[in-house]
């Protein structure tokens, strides 16, 4: 009987080694495609897809909401990754959003998802703060969402609160939150309007537990301690922004993109 229990047992643990190299393999692959533009990959020293998207613990098989996905950086790695077996949902501006460059932006992921053959059927949903502030999925459907540098949009117009709601209406039971955000100094006064584009780490936190959620885990994937969080144009001043034009432009490529925060919360399960 032991026998067989410890069979058993190696049986599931080959299974779920086998289910996390696949995963791994199908992310890497999505990650390489020849679908990315080349500009995108050239930015993958910065922002960490793979090291990122495996500590959110994204699987092919999950829903995902990528709420205001802007160019599709992540778009571009996401729909691949989950075209066959997941659902991936875009938290998109509305379509009268007042906001100039929300046309742009909702017209470049509509293109770029319109590639069945490479995205699948992917979903929109509206994500357009002030004034449309979700729904980013049907309530309780999403195994994840993910904001990649949004938090201080969201503050800029007074929606910090009501954003992290929206997200944990939309998780299921022990879903995940996924939060990448410019870090400010933890010593710095925060700007409630965040008009530096910096964030310090214990408000986002208090924003996400405000709403429900509790932090699982703080990782420093993206972190650049070059990064003074103190620049004249605020985090725009460093690539690839680069707000100065050619002001100390070297001076900023050396510093390179932002310090981030990486964060992972989840929905409890009792709620």
């Amino acid at each position: 009987m032991k026998r067989k229990f410890l069979g058993l047992a190696l049986c599931s643990a080959v299974l779920a080694f086998s289910g996390i190299a696949y995963a791994e393999e199908a992310l890497q692959a999505a990650i390489s495609g020849e679908h990315r533009a080349a500009e995108n990959k050239a930015r993958d020293t910065s922002r960490h897809p793979l090291e990122t998207l495996q500590f959110f613990e994204v699987q092919p098989d999950h829903t995902v909401v990528e709420i205001n996905p802007g160019g599709g950086w992540y778009t571009e790695i996401l729909g691949p990754y989950l075209k066959d077996e997941g659902t991936l949902y875009l938290a998109v501006f509305a379509d009268d959003s007042e906001k100039s460059y929300a046309p742009r932006l909702n017209a470049k992921s509509k293109e770029m998802t319109a590639n069945k053959e490479l995205y699948g059927n992917v979903q929109y949903s509206v994500m357009d703060t002030p004034n449309a502030v979700g729904p980013v999925a049907p309530a309780g459907s999403a195994d994840r969402v993910l904001t990649f540098r949004n938090v201080h949009n969201w503050m800029a117009d007074g929606s910090g609160e009501a954003a992290f709601v929206a997200f944990y209406e939309a998780l299921k039971p022990g879903g995940i939150l996924g939060v990448v955000e410019h870090r400010a100094k933890a010593d710095k006064e925060q700007d409630p309007k965040a008009v530096s584009g910096y964030v310090r780490e214990d408000y986002v936190i208090g924003l996400a537990e405000a709403a429900g959620f509790e932090l699982v885990e703080k990782s420093e994937i993206n972190a650049n301690p070059k990064d003074t969080a103190d620049h004249p144009e605020g985090v725009w001043t460093l690539p690839p922004r680069f707000r100065l034009g050619e002001q100390d432009r070297e001076k900023y490529q050396e510093i390179g993109e932002s310090d981030r925060m990486t964060l992972k919360f989840v929905k409890p399960l009792d709620s």
